[in-house]
């Protein structure tokens, strides 16, 4: 079958690799029908994430047709159009018991990499490199689901492959740090970011009850989005002091809960924003955390600062004073999808959250490398681009 792979950095290409098998009596295999870039895959195609291998498949959000399954699954039959959680759960460990899916203990099989990296091992992830359990992506025409009970998801028959396409992860994602970062009715939060996953952590503050949402980012168009599709207001950081534009929004306070959902390429300006490049780029540092540091400065005292963009490792210039000093409470988490995707489908199903207006660009499978470079370089107003493994 054809699939997207990772060739080297900055390399993507399709080449014919091996049909997925069933493994386990737990297992699915599906047939997929849409699945989508995502920011965080670009820090892979650029080399940030340790463990990759040429010939990994790449891809971890996307919609299906189950086309055949384990004895063992129960939940889901040949023929379900169903949604699947990027993030890997058995449902059975201690932290798939306390909802935290993306933690859980037996997901990733190869927990080494990351227990050296960060004391403990999350859980895997499809299409995201050996130290997330080298599992294949769904940018191919059939990929292989572990654990299909706890994490496929039939979908709505009201509800298009395309909307239930971002259930898989953006709008997880989104969630998550919207409920966990603590959102009440009548809170004011601001987020970070303006791709899919800031988009839809807005919107997820706005069904949590939020009185004010505020989005920063410095495209136009995905600005544009946000007021349109979103309902949220918008804010362009490159024409304006966005912790100063917070703090007036807000009768001085400042948000109540501040989400960063750029991850470890942030852009920024100053000359910060550019010593964090540079060094990034010469590999003195992985990560670049200016919109995390600005989140910290701009909450207000006692307030709550989610992080939901990707990171890797160790980060320069961390305020911690500021975050210790005000009170805040820092979090951060992959996506807990298995807890938040029925609840997410019964909104796209009402209406009440809409996400087609995020797949700008759309093509066959065979253009991923040019799907990937329009999505890196933003050129046309690219927000997400959708590959059809069957177009």
């Amino acid at each position: 079958m054809k699939a997207a792979i990772w060739a080297g950095v900055n390399e993507v290409a399709v080449e014919e690799v091996d049909e997925p098998q069933l493994l386990n009596d737990h297992d699915v295999i599906l047939k997929i029908s849409k699945t989508v870039t995502c920011g965080s895959d670009l820090h892979l195609i650029g080399g940030y994430i340790p463990a990759m291998r040429a010939g990994d498949v790449l891809g971890h959000e996307f919609t299906g047709t189950v086309v055949e399954r384990g004895k063992a699954v129960t939940k889901v039959q040949v023929g379900d159009r169903v949604v699947v959680p990027s993030f890997i759960a058995c449902g059975h460990c201690w932290y798939c018991s306390q909802e935290l899916y993306s933690l859980c203990d037996n997901g990733n099989p190869n927990p080494g990499i990351t227990e050296g990296l960060w004391g403990q091992s999350p859980g895997g992830c499809f299409g995201y490199s050996h130290a997330m359990g080298g599992f294949a992506g769904s940018h191919a025409e059939y990929m292989r689901v572990p654990y299909a009970d706890v994490g496929c998801f039939v979908v709505p028959d009201a509800v298009s492959d395309t909307r239930a396409l971002f259930a898989s992860d953006s709008v997880t994602t989104g969630w998550t740090g919207a409920h966990l970062g603590g959102t009440k009715p009548g809170d004011v939060v601001a987020v970070w970011g303006a791709g899919a996953v800031g988009q839809m952590a807005a919107r997820a503050a706005i069904l949590l009850g939020a009185e004010q949402v505020v989005v920063i980012d410095r495209l136009p168009e995905r600005l544009a989005q946000v007021r349109q599709h979103i309902g949220a207001e918008a804010v362009d950081y490159s024409t304006t002091d966005v912790v100063a534009e917070l703090r007036e929004r807000t009768g001085g306070r400042g948000p109540d809960v501040c989400i960063e959902a750029v991850g470890m390429e942030a852009h920024s300006t100053g000359i910060q924003g550019a010593f964090d490049q540079v060094k990034q780029q010469l590999r003195l540092q992985t990560d670049r955390p200016s919109a995390v540091r600005e989140a910290i400065r701009a909450c207000r005292k006692g307030g709550s600062v989610f992080v939901l963009g990707v990171f890797a490792g160790p980060v320069d210039k961390f305020p911690l004073g500021a975050a210790m000093n005000k009170g805040l409470t820092v979090r951060g988490a992959q996506q807990h999808g298995q807890r938040y995707v029925p609840e997410i489908l019964a909104h796209m199903e009402s209406g009440a959250l809409t996400t087609e207006h995020l797949a700008t660009h759309t093509m066959p499978l065979s253009q991923a490398a040019e799907g990937y470079r329009i999505f890196k370089e933003k050129e046309d107003g690219c927000v997400r681009t959708v590959f059809e493994p069957g177009g």
